[in-house]
């Protein structure tokens, strides 16, 4: 099954850019995903075990390197590239 996810990452912190930025490059490391970014939010589209794995490891990495910070997240089945 194919999933696509709109997410967007606020840190609690004053320098927000380097955090979100960094979330965004681990995302681009995991394999079968295909991202989109815009100054709005990151969607990510993909098989859904893929898309799952790499949103598991990135947020986790993320909450663990930049502590405190905000996900919000929408997940729609298929594939909704533009």
């Amino acid at each position: 099954m194919q999933l696509s996810v709109e997410i967007s990452k606020y840190p609690l912190a004053n320098d927000y850019k380097g955090p979100i930025q960094a979330f965004i490059d681990q995302l681009a490391q995991q394999p079968g995903l295909h991202i989109v970014t815009n100054t709005m939010s990151t969607q990510i589209f993909g098989e859904y075990d893929a898309v799952m794995h790499a949103l598991h490891q990135c947020m986790r990495w993320s909450m663990q390197t930049y502590g405190k910070l905000i996900f919000v997240c929408k997940f729609i089945p298929g594939d909704l590239r533009p």
